[in-house]
């Protein structure tokens, strides 16, 4: 008699082709579309689970009892109790690769949306308004500085594409790694953020939303922000405080702001940013690619698919759970052992 296939719940859409990888290894439960079938439904008997952005917390992890595996579609993992994963012996895994060019290359898209008016001057053409075109005076991003925070896979390749496409100077910020590291990612190391912030014409932040970085970007950071800048947010909603940005965007204390991400999603509809005109705002997309989107699906499936199958994944995020007893044996709902 063959042994039970295992159990794996996938929260929102995902890839068509991801299914079909996770369909190939296991009996796939959705949370999502016609019939959708609620988490708590399955936490009893679930080996694997594919999230995107639902919040996935400990006492659903604890009520697991035959988890294995989340695969994060994506990078973040702040949506996912990963201590209380590893506590319980559950790798966690994501696909910080997957979606490196999209959001970089978003990040140039508000950049560019801001220091060249693309918002404002759409709104003239559609308004007849064509020869007040003299009025919208951008700038240019070829020679400027960029002020990059964070020099991780995104990070390093934002800091490749402003230099190298668009000639711009670009310093590097990240106390995890040495000088020399960020030298080698192609930007000029910055010992300090405020010594970054007061002599960049932009910045960019692209560090993970943990309790370490919530507010890591304030008041006091922006107030050593040129009246010329920009700040580009797509990293997490809360690394950036928002009442802290839309009171430096208010009193135009700098020259305007790209957001991304949000403390709250959706934005409340009294939510300051939306009565200003010097900040061009996009819903959480700067992944959002037909490209990005499939390599995180797929990308996590395969996570999945690894750890049911007894292997490893590319990426994992609490290596230290490798080793468990969860992982290496999984008692199965008639009294048996799955391996």
């Amino acid at each position: 008699m063959s042994a039970p296939r295992p159990v794996v719940y996938v929260t929102q859409p995902v890839h068509p082709k991801a299914l079909r990888l996770l369909e190939g290894s296991a009996d796939v439960v959705l949370g999502y579309g016609d019939d959708p079938t609620p988490l708590d439904d399955v936490l009893p008997v679930v080996e694997g689970i594919l999230v995107r952005t639902r919040v996935l917390s400990g006492e659903e992890l604890r009520r697991a009892p035959r988890l294995r595996v989340v695969a994060r579609h994506g990078v973040g993992v702040d949506n996912i109790a990963v201590a209380d994963a590893t506590a319980l012996g559950i790798l966690v895994a994501n696909t910080p690769d997957a979606n490196m060019q999209s959001v970089a290359e978003h990040v140039f898209a508000l950049l560019l949306a801001v220091k060249r008016k693309v918002v404002a001057a759409d709104a003239v053409v559609r308004g007849g308004r064509f020869e007040i075109r003299d009025s919208l005076v951008g700038s240019e991003l070829g020679g400027h500085r960029l002020g990059v925070i964070g020099m991780g896979r995104i990070g390093t390749h934002v800091t490749r594409i402003a230099g190298q496409g668009f000639g711009m100077d670009v310093l590097g910020f990240d106390p995890q790694l040495s000088a020399a590291e960020i030298r080698e990612r192609g930007a000029e190391p910055v010992a300090r953020l405020g010594d970054l912030l007061r002599t960049s014409d932009a910045v960019t932040v692209h560090v993970p939303l943990t309790a370490e970085t919530r507010g890591f970007i304030g008041a006091a950071e922006l107030a050593q922000l040129g009246p010329h800048a920009v700040l580009v947010h797509t990293a997490r909603g809360g690394v950036v405080d928002e009442e802290a940005l839309i009171d430096c965007l208010r009193r135009n204390s700098i020259a305007g702001a790209g957001v991304d991400v949000f403390e709250s999603e959706p934005p409340a509809p009294d939510c300051g940013f939306f009565d200003l005109p010097n900040v061009v705002m996009t819903p959480h997309t700067a992944a959002h690619t037909g490209g990005a989107l499939e390599r995180m699906s797929v990308g996590a499936a395969e996570a999945v698919v690894a750890v049911l199958s007894g292997g490893r994944p590319a990426a994992v995020v609490n290596p230290a759970v490798l080793e468990s007893a969860r992982q290496r044996v999984v008692a199965s709902p008639s009294g048996g052992l799955s391996r």
